[in-house]
């Protein structure tokens, strides 16, 4: 009588559980960072928003409390008017800009020094370009406004204004900012078949035209991942506001960050603090989620989604 044989267990799956063991092995640490640093921090913020807490007395459950009092506070409205106007501003300049700059460098020349010179004010911390620029727009010392005085212009304000200060700080950080984008964007291009140039240039297509019927469909996905990326960055500017105008003049670059940070570290209201840093969490969140459904983020035109 034959004795029944138990299946072999192939190498293929002993490498499949070897391989999943070393993957959760590696993910692990990410995932510590992620529970003590982003997930619990999220979690103690929206239990805070709930109480009045100064750091010197336990917390004191008080209910809506925090957001009723945010709805009928006028600071913060206008630091949410504020930070819309910024964000609008930055998103604006820098998308174009940096949609120019990657379709000059795929068109023009693909050469890698220049993609590192383009990224260069990228590895510039905030806080040494919110510095510089506050030296070189200095209304009186600035060369920035020397400059204007050689060409026969008025000394402008740029930091000292309210009509100038959020298209400066706005104009700050597009200039950190582009390059990356730029090169995010880049990268999308790269993904466009050379074949469908080549078949517009055959039907007499030119350039511009190539760019509005080819390029720019087909970008859509990556542009729209880029916007999202953008815009919640965007929304969360403090360090050009702290190092050049801490909100002035008269409230004028008053974000919402800094206004948090303001009734958080100064006033030790932190609990109402916490509700305004939740709300601007759901006010990112339904801002992401339009800007994917209305761009379609999901799906692309190359592959016939």
């Amino acid at each position: 009588m034959a004795t029944p044989t138990r299946p072999a267990t192939t190498g293929t799956a002993r490498r499949a559980r070897d391989d999943t063991r070393l993957a959760l092995l590696f993910i692990l640490p990410a995932l510590i960072g992620f529970l003590v640093f982003l997930l619990w921090p999220t979690l103690r913020g929206i239990y805070l928003s709930f109480t009045r807490f100064n750091l010197l007395t336990p917390a004191r459950w008080t209910g809506f409390d925090n957001y009723v009092r945010m709805l009928q506070d006028p600071v913060f409205w206008n630091a949410l008017a504020v930070t819309v106007y910024y964000v609008v501003v930055n998103i604006a300049v820098q998308t174009a800009l940096a949609l120019v700059i990657a379709v000059m460098m795929q068109r023009l020349t693909r050469k890698t020094w220049l993609r590192g010179m383009v990224l260069t004010p990228y590895l510039v911390s905030n806080v040494v370009a919110a510095l510089v620029f506050l030296w070189i727009l200095d209304y009186q010392l600035g060369i920035g406004n020397k400059v204007l005085e050689l060409i026969g212009m008025d000394r402008i304000g740029f930091l000292a204004d309210s009509a100038w200060v959020i298209p400066t700080m706005a104009l700050i950080n597009v200039w950190r900012h582009v390059g990356y984008t730029a090169l995010l964007i880049f990268a999308g291009l790269q993904t466009i078949p050379e074949t469908l140039y080549e078949a517009g240039r055959m039907d007499g297509a030119g350039e511009l035209r190539m760019f509005r019927s080819i390029t720019l469909p087909l970008l859509r996905p990556v542009m729209a991942v880029v916007l999202i990326i953008s815009v919640v960055g965007s929304f969360q500017v403090f360090d050009t506001v702290a190092i050049t105008t801490r909100g002035g003049p008269v409230d004028s670059s008053r974000v919402l960050q800094y206004y948090i940070y303001e009734v958080a570290f100064s006033r030790f209201q932190f609990g109402y603090a916490s509700a305004m840093s939740v709300a601007l969490l759901v006010v990112l969140m339904i801002i992401t989620f339009v800007q994917y459904r209305l761009t379609r983020a999901g799906t692309s035109d190359l592959a016939g989604g």
